[in-house]
C-alpha cells in the first residue's frame, strides 16, 4: 500500500537511535533502543494483522472508522499480540505503565497514515489503546504486593460508581511574579501532581526593564497559578468492584476493589453490572499519610517530602468487558465436545424426572416435595423475555413462595437453589432492608459526591435471588421489590440521583403463616399475611403443610435416621439408581439453556392455554363468590406464569416451541400451588355462596349465642369443635365467629385463642 514507508522507523545499534519520521534527518530524536524497537514493532503489529480469513486488516479498519466518528480509541485483542511476537506480549504484561504509552504512540501514528491527514492536523488526538481478553484471570483475593505494576484481569460486580469528573493530565503553570511558565505532568489513574514550591527563573536579565545588567526581585515560596485554559484533561470515574457472591467463602464479607477508568471507558457500565476488568494494578497514598491527600501514582514520586507510609491498591482499568446471562465469559467456553454432551442430555426421554430428582435429594420425597423440586426446576431455566414493538418487556423470570410450617425444608430448597442457579444470591428477609435488596445512595467521604450502590436485586441481574424468612420483613421493605419482581427494574431519585437499574432476576421467597403454623380453621386469607399485590407477582405459591399421618411420619423418621446413621447408606439414599444429574453439569446445562433456547408457544398451547384460564376464573367466582376478593387472585398475571412455565419446560429439553404436553404440564404445576392455595378451605363441599351456606350462617350464629351466656369466655378451638359436632362445618363456625365479632356481640382475648360474649 502507498504511504506506508513514509513513515518507516530504523533502529541503530545498541545505545544510539535515531526515530527518522518522513524522512528528514533533522527531526532525529535520542530514544533507547527497547523504545525504537517496541514502537517499530507496535506499528507493525497494528498495520499488518489480518482477519482469520485475511481478508481484511481489522485495526486498521477499526482506526479509521472510530477516528471519523470522533472517538479516538482502539480495542486490541491480546491474543492477537500473543500471536503476532510472544516476547512484546510478555513486556506488555509485565510492565504496562512502560509499553502501553509506546502502544498508544504507534496507534497514533497508523491513525494518521490510515485516515490520510497531516499529522499536524491530528496531533492533538491521543488514541487510547484498550485491551480485552486477556486468559489469566485472578481473583480479587488473590491480588498481591506481587503483582503491583504488572497488568491483571478480574472478575467481579460493580456495585457503585461515582459521577464522572474532569482530571488534568498536563497543567500549565505561571509564575505571579516573573511570568514565567511551565507545563506539569500528573500522575495517572488516582495519582495526581504536586505544586513546586520554588520558580527556576529567579534571575533573569532585563533590559528593557531594568537596564542592562538588572536583576528581577527573587520569586517567593510557592508563587505558580494554574492556567486552566492551557491545560489539558480526561474524563474520569471511578467505580468500587466487588467480588463475585460464589467466591466468597462462608462467613467471610466480600472484598472491594476501586477501579480508576478514564477518557472513552467513562459511563461504560452502571452498578450491578458483572464485569470482566482488564488493568494495572498500581497504589496511591492514604489520606492522613505523609505527603498530600491523593498522593501519587505509583509510577510517580510520592507527594510530599517525606516517607510515602501506607498505599492502597487500586486499579487503572485499560479494558473492560460486560458480562451478563449469555456470556462465554460467565458461562465458561463451550467447545464442540461440550455443546454435544450437553445437547445429547437434552434428548433423553426422562430428562425432566432426574433433573427434578437432582434438586434437594437428601429432602424425602413426597407428593408435595415432588412439585416443589419441579417448580424449581422450571425456575431455574425461566421463560423467554419479550421486548414488544412499543418497547414494553414482558419478563420470562419465574417467581415461586414457599409458604408452610415449621420444619419442611424451606431453608433447604433455598440453599440448594442459590448454588446451583449459575448466578445466586442468598438472604434473609430479617436482615435484609430496602436498600440491601434494591439499591441505596451512598456519600463519597473523600469527595463529598453522592453515588449508586446496589443491593440484593441488582447484584443477581440474569439470576436467581432467594429471600427466606419472607414474612419477617417489614412491610415497607416488602413493598420496595414490588417494582423489582414484575417490571424487573429498580427506579431511584434520592439525592439529585434520578435512575432505572436492572433487576432481571428470579424470586423464590420462603415464609411462615400468620399464626407460625398453617391453622385449618382459617382461610388461605387469614394464614397469609401478605397483601394481593405481592402475592399476585408470584407465578407458582406452595402451601407446604406438616401434617400428622402415621404412614407418613414413619416413612420419613426412617429417612432422616438412615441419613444420621451411616454415611454410606446416605451417599446411596442421594444417588438414585435411575441416575440425576451432577450439580455442576446441571449449572452448565441450564446456563447453556438460558443462553441458546427461546421458546415461544406453539398454536395448539395458546389455544388450550386460553381455554384452561377461562374455566380457572369461572371456578373460582362459581365457587368463592364475594370471597374472590379477598382469595389469592387469580388474574392475567397468573395466565402470563403459567406461559413462562411452559417455556421453562421447553427450554430445558431445548426445544424453540412450548407444545401441548408442555402447557399441560403447567397447567397442573399452577392447580397443585396457587390454585389450590386459592381454593383451599373457601371452596370446601361446594357450599359458599349456596343456600345451604347461608342456612348454615344463621344456624351457627344460634348455636353460638345458646352456647355463650353473657360476659362468659370461651376456647375458640373448643367452641368450633362444639359446632362441628353439631354438623356444622368448621369454616362455617369460624367465618360466623368473626362476623359476630365484628357487629360486637363477641370479642377476642389473648390473641383470639379465648372468645367473650360482651354484655349489653
Amino acid at each position: 500500500m502507498s504511504g506506508w514507508d513514509s513513515g518507516a522507523i530504523q533502529s541503530a545499534p545498541l545505545g544510539l537511535a535515531a526515530v527518522v519520521r518522513g524522512g528528514d534527518e533533522g527531526q532525529q530524536q535520542q530514544q533507547p533502543a527497547t523504545y525504537v524497537d517496541a514502537l517499530n514493532q507496535f506499528r507493525q503489529f497494528l498495520r499488518t494483522h489480518q482477519s482469520e480469513d485475511q481478508a481484511t486488516f481489522p485495526y486498521r479498519d477499526e482506526l479509521k472508522a472510530n477516528y471519523n466518528e470522533g472517538q479516538y480509541y482502539l480495542s486490541v485483542n491480546l491474543n492477537d499480540l500473543h500471536s503476532f511476537s510472544e516476547e512484546l506480549h510478555t513486556r506488555l504484561i509485565d510492565r504496562p505503565s512502560e509499553y502501553l504509552p509506546i502502544f498508544e504512540s504507534a496507534a497514533k501514528e497508523v491513525a494518521q497514515q490510515v485516515v490520510g491527514e497531516d499529522p499536524n492536523q491530528v496531533s492533538g488526538h491521543e488514541i487510547q489503546v484498550q485491551l480485552r481478553n486477556y486468559p489469566r484471570i485472578t481473583p480479587v483475593r488473590q491480588l498481591a504486593a506481587d503483582h503491583v505494576g504488572t497488568l491483571v484481569t478480574i472478575r467481579g460486580i460493580v456495585v457503585s460508581a461515582s459521577r464522572p469528573r474532569i482530571k488534568a493530565t498536563n497543567l500549565t503553570l505561571m509564575c505571579r511574579n516573573c511570568k514565567s511558565t511551565r507545563t506539569l505532568a500528573c500522575g495517572t489513574g488516582f495519582g495526581g501532581a504536586r505544586m513546586p514550591r520554588t520558580c527556576e527563573a529567579n534571575l533573569a536579565s532585563s533590559g528593557v526593564n531594568a537596564g542592562a545588567g538588572a536583576e528581577i526581585a527573587k520569586c517567593p515560596l510557592d508563587p505558580f497559578m494554574i492556567l486552566a485554559d492551557h491545560s489539558s484533561y480526561v474524563d474520569q470515574q471511578r467505580l468500587k468492584l466487588q467480588e463475585l457472591p460464589e467466591h466468597v467463602p462462608t462467613g467471610e464479607l466480600p472484598r472491594h476493589l476501586s477501579l480508576a477508568l478514564e477518557r472513552y471507558l467513562v459511563g461504560s457500565v452502571k452498578p450491578g453490572t458483572r464485569v470482566a476488568v482488564v488493568g494495572v494494578y498500581t497504589t496511591y497514598e492514604a489520606i492522613g499519610s505523609s505527603g498530600a491527600a491523593g498522593g501519587a501514582d505509583k509510577e510517580g514520586k510520592a507527594a510530599g517530602g517525606s516517607e510515602a507510609g501506607i498505599r492502597i491498591p487500586y486499579l487503572r482499568v485499560v479494558g473492560i468487558e460486560q458480562e451478563n446471562e449469555a456470556s462465554d465469559v460467565m458461562l465458561g467456553r463451550y467447545n464442540t465436545e461440550d455443546e454435544e454432551e450437553l445437547r445429547e442430555l437434552s434428548q433423553e426421554a426422562n430428562l425432566y424426572d432426574k433433573i427434578t430428582g437432582s434438586i434437594c435429594p437428601a429432602i424425602f420425597d413426597s407428593e408435595d416435595t415432588r412439585n416443589i423440586k419441579q417448580s424449581i426446576a422450571c425456575q431455574l431455566f425461566g421463560g423467554s423475555r419479550k421486548q414488544l414493538p412499543d418497547g414494553m418487556r414482558l419478563r420470562g423470570d419465574i417467581n415461586v413462595l414457599l409458604l408452610g410450617d415449621p420444619s419442611v425444608a424451606k431453608s433447604q430448597f433455598l440453599k440448594f437453589a442459590s448454588q446451583v442457579a449459575p448466578i445466586g444470591v442468598y438472604t434473609s428477609g430479617k436482615g435484609s432492608s430496602a436498600a440491601g435488596l434494591t439499591a441505596s445512595v451512598i456519600r463519597d467521604p473523600s469527595s463529598g459526591e453522592f453515588h449508586l450502590e446496589g443491593g440484593a436485586l441488582v447484584l443477581a441481574d440474569g439470576g436467581l435471588v432467594c429471600i427466606d424468612e419472607f414474612d419477617k420483613m417489614r412491610d415497607q421493605d416488602r413493598v420496595a421489590i414490588h417494582e423489582a419482581m414484575e417490571q424487573q427494574t429498580i427506579s431511584i431519585a434520592k439525592a439529585g440521583i434520578t435512575t432505572i437499574l436492572n433487576s432481571r432476576t428470579s424470586v423464590l421467597a420462603a415464609a411462615n403463616p400468620i399464626f407460625g403454623r398453617y391453622d385449618d380453621l382459617r382461610s388461605p386469607t387469614e394464614n397469609i399475611d401478605f397483601q394481593t399485590t405481592i402475592l399476585s407477582r408470584f407465578d407458582l405459591i406452595f402451601i407446604v403443610r406438616d401434617v400428622q399421618d402415621r404412614k407418613r411420619d414413619m416413612d420419613l423418621a426412617g429417612h432422616v435416621i438412615r441419613m444420621h446413621r451411616d454415611k454410606d447408606v446416605a451417599v446411596k439414599l442421594i444417588q438414585d439408581e435411575s441416575g440425576m444429574v451432577d450439580i455442576r453439569q446441571l449449572r452448565r446445562y441450564v446456563a447453556f439453556a438460558r443462553r441458546t433456547c427461546h421458546p415461544r408457544l406453539s398454536e395448539e398451547a395458546a389455544e388450550l392455554l386460553k381455554n384452561q384460564y377461562v374455566k380457572f376464573r369461572a371456578t373460582i367466582t362459581k365457587n368463592t363468590g364475594a370471597a374472590a376478593a379477598t382469595s389469592i387472585p387469580i388474574t392475567v398475571r397468573q395466565l402470563e406464569a403459567i406461559v413462562r412455565i411452559a417455556e421453562a419446560r421447553a427450554r430445558m429439553e431445548l426445544k424453540d416451541e412450548a407444545t401441548t404436553d408442555h402447557v399441560s404440564e403447567a397447567i397442573r404445576l399452577f392447580q397443585v400451588s396457587t390454585y389450590r392455595a386459592a381454593t383451599t378451605g373457601v371452596s370446601e363441599g361446594g357450599i359458599v355462596g349456596t343456600a345451604k351456606w347461608d342456612e348454615m350462617l344463621k344456624r351457627a350464629e344460634r348455636e353460638l349465642l345458646n352456647r355463650l351466656g353473657m360476659g362468659m369466655s370461651i376456647s375458640t378451638a373448643h367452641l368450633v369443635n362444639f359446632l362441628s359436632d353439631r354438623g356444622i362445618e368448621k369454616l362455617v363456625a369460624r367465618k360466623t365467629l368473626d362476623t359476630m365479632v365484628q357487629r360486637g356481640m363477641f370479642k377476642y382475648k389473648k390473641q383470639q385463642k379465648l372468645v367473650e360474649r360482651i354484655l349489653p
